[in-house]
């Protein structure tokens, strides 16, 4: 279905998010909150304008100004977002955010919410404010009624309040305000739990400083100080705000069921923690300096290795909280972005093989052992339960990399990956004296080695494919130098690298494959490989090039520096927002990139 025709109500890339790392907010540019969900990130929506715009629910707040320029920027080094109006004949802001768990402003009576202030900058403006929740999905009106001052919304099983200090008026399901502000006058709304007190003035400004200053004390502590330092921790930010303060994982992305392909049924729900991306994030954060970020998700991904049976050692996702991750869902009373049904919830791949995530547990592991605490007793005994299964199923078909709801297949990614679980525990085992069969260990590793080289080439070119037997390329098959598989400058690799230049890349985009994946649609370039492109240039030293691709992925983040999870054929972002493995991703690139641009570089072999 052609996007241009179908005009979406809002743009994906047309959003900041806020969040206190329970959950998150996007604000779009016209200052519309139009999603939210609560009080996690992965609860029934509250607000889902986005995914539908007369269902869904969205906190509107509009000033009457005629032909305004609006600008949206964060405050510096935080995740304060300002949304500006400017017109000839005035102009406002509106400060939004989630006080951050740090910032304790009268902590005795704190229950969480979301702040919403407007300023008048110039001139005298009317607003007019709409609070329009709509619970579970949008599968609940709340009843509303005035109390304590403000507006409570009832639903069955969550009631919400909002505050404000102009006269709120009570309508079905919602809450409207109609208010005019002179130059330098503010009005504020607070929007949060049940048990959220009328706030006065002071208390939001002290709200907003201490958010503002708890922002700026984190990523203060960050060790980076090369090239591309400001995208850098915007991404940093973002996944801040992904990460859950209280348990340590990671969102794949803050958002459900935001389309691949507009028009068609790639609509997944991301709000789930991807045991793949523990290396990822990992590295990330111990690159930017933040160690205690990378340990709290290490213990989260230790405790699903803990609880593991034998059967199945740990499972491709988990729920926030790291309980077991929900069904899939539909959800047809919902139109969907740009009518893109269904709107999913839920992740149906949570029940596949996926041999690769085993690989990327192993390498977070050994990462964490190399630059934190030690591994104890009995968490190696279950490392060594994980490699046994690896050992035991590493030659099977899986669903791969990128889910594939087709048939199983013998990805090359996923043998990948089962070679970097053994090659990390032989490693770990023997930096930290530990007690394993390496000889055994050894042997299927090498094995996986021999199964590669083998069987995954192409019959003509001779460089490396998707599947065993096949001639199709694969994005995922740039991890190979950047886990050192392959030396970086292997004539094979090369050779395989400028395959998937031809063939996967237009210009800055890169796709994952071109081949059929049993999904209705064609999907959007994957922002992610863009970096893992860029990275793999920079290891074979084509550093113009690298650069080059680096530019062209940044300059595809939103005005806010942002990344989707895919793009489509114009550039415009699609998919689920933002997208913590992109975010990842880029973080790696430029940080290799700006190493490797360095006169004193030396290159090492060792992860």
């Amino acid at each position: 279905m052609d996007e241009a025709r179908v005009g979406p109500h809002r743009r994906i890339g047309d959003h900041g998010i806020i969040g206190d790392m329970e959950t998150a907010a996007l604000v779009a540019a016209d200052g519309t909150i139009d999603y939210l969900c609560w009080p996690s990130l992965d609860s029934p929506s509250v607000f889902a304008e986005l995914l539908d715009a007369e269902r869904g629910g969205a906190f509107e707040i509009r000033p009457a100004l005629d032909a305004a320029r609006v600008i949206q920027i964060y405050v510096p080094d935080t995740n304060v977002l300002t949304t500006r109006w400017m017109a000839t004949s005035g102009s406002v802001e509106i400060v939004d955010l989630m006080p951050h768990p740090d910032a304790r402003v009268h902590p005795e009576h704190r229950a969480r919410c979301l702040i919403r202030r407007v300023t008048v900058t110039r001139g005298t403006v009317a607003f007019a404010a709409r609070c329009r929740p709509r619970f579970d999905y949008a599968r609940e009106v709340p009843n509303v009624a005035a109390a304590d001052g403000g507006v409570c919304f009832v639903g069955r099983d969550l009631t919400l309040r909002l505050h404000a200090s102009v006269p709120l008026t009570c309508g079905d399901g919602m809450a409207d305000a109609d208010f005019t502000l002179g130059e330098g006058e503010s009005a504020w709304f607070v929007f949060g739990e049940e048990a959220l007190e009328r706030p006065d003035d002071a208390t939001v400004a002290a709200e907003i400083a201490a958010t503002t200053a708890a922002w700026r004390g984190w990523l203060s502590r960050t060790s980076y100080r090369g090239r591309w330092r400001e995208e850098m921790m915007r991404s940093a930010l973002a996944l801040k705000l992904l990460t859950s303060n209280r348990h340590g994982s990671i969102a794949a992305a803050a958002t459900f069921s935001l389309p691949e392909a507009v028009g068609a049924g790639r609509n997944w729900d991301y709000r789930a923690t991807w045991i793949r991306d523990a290396s990822f994030t990992v590295y990330a954060f111990m690159r930017l300096g933040f160690i205690d970020e990378a340990e709290h998700f290490r213990r989260w991904a230790g405790e699903r290795v803990m609880a593991a049976d034998r059967q199945h050692p740990i499972r491709i996702m988990y729920a926030i909280d790291g309980s077991e991750a929900a069904d899939e869902e539909e959800l047809p009373h919902l139109a969907g972005y740009a009518d893109s049904r269904p709107v999913r919830i839920g992740n149906g791949a949570h029940a596949q093989s996926q041999l690769d995530i085993f690989g990327e547990l192993m390498d977070s592991v050994y990462l964490s052992n190399k630059y934190g605490a030690a591994i104890d007793h009995a968490g190696w005994q279950h490392v060594r339960g994980v490699i046994d299964y690896v050992i035991a199923n590493w030659d099977q078909p899986d669903a791969g990399i990128w889910e594939m709801r087709s048939a199983p297949r013998h990805f090359l990614h996923s043998r990948l990956m089962c070679w970097v679980a053994l090659d990390r525990a032989i490693r770990l085992a023997k930096k930290r004296s530990l007690p394993a069969p390496l000889v055994a260990w050894s042997e299927a590793r090498d094995a996986i080695v021999e199964d590669i080289w083998s069987n995954f080439r192409h019959p003509d070119h001779g460089y490396f494919v998707q599947d065993r037997g096949g001639t199709e390329l694969d994005a995922a098959l740039l991890m190979m130098p950047l886990v050192r598989f392959v030396s970086s400058t292997d004539p094979v690799w090369l050779k395989t690298l400028d395959a998937i230049g031809t063939h996967l890349r237009d210009d800055g985009l890169v796709y994952r494959y071109r081949n059929a994946d049993g999904l209705e649609g064609t999907e959007g370039a994957f922002t992610t490989c863009t970096f893992w492109y860029a990275e793999c240039l920079a290891r074979a030293g084509r550093l113009d090039e690298a650069q080059m691709i680096l530019a062209k992925g940044i300059a595809y983040a939103n005005p806010l520096g942002l990344f989707s999870e895919e793009l489509d054929l114009r550039g415009e972002p699609i998919g689920n927002f933002p997208q913590a493995l992109t975010h990842l991703a880029f973080i790696s690139a430029a940080y290799f990139t700006d190493r490797r641009l360095d006169p004193g570089y030396r290159p090492n072999w060792q992860p």
